[in-house]
């Protein structure tokens, strides 16, 4: 369980500091998360170099404890939030318009995407079904 906490904080810190040293506009943590899926997809190829840990479902173990216990994560944000009131009360139209907004933008986003890719998918099968 070490091994396998140590390989995805490993990633949460590479990412971060690649997200700070160069500027990065996306976050530490997704970078880091993405080294993660990169180093999960060359897992059988780089079986040999790395720890038993890594191969033998221990990561997937641990990783799915720190998934069932990922709400006590939130308590230290809620702690935020809570010594912060007099900001939101300050900004609360602005950080409500600002949600409001990016929610509606993530939900379009995602449509579009969905209706593209089924689109694209779809268009594909029928020239595949297509007879000769």
């Amino acid at each position: 369980m070490i091994v396998s906490v140590t390989a995805i904080l490993l990633c949460q810190l590479l990412g971060e500091a690649l997200a700070r040293g160069f500027s990065l506009p996306a976050p530490g943590p997704v970078i880091g998360m993405t080294l993660m899926l990169g180093l999960l997809a060359l897992r059988p190829w780089l079986a040999p170099a790395l720890p038993r840990e890594m191969t033998n479902g221990e990561l997937e173990s641990t990783s799915r404890t720190i998934l069932a216990h990922l709400s006590l994560l939130f308590v230290p944000a809620g702690v935020g939030v809570v010594q912060n009131l007099d900001l939101i009360a300050r900004h609360g139209l602005g950080l409500a318009i600002a949600l409001v907004v990016s929610t509606v933008l993530a939900l379009a986003t995602t449509a579009f995407v969905f209706s593209f890719t089924s689109r694209v998918l779809g268009e594909a099968a029928d020239t595949d079904r297509s007879p000769p």
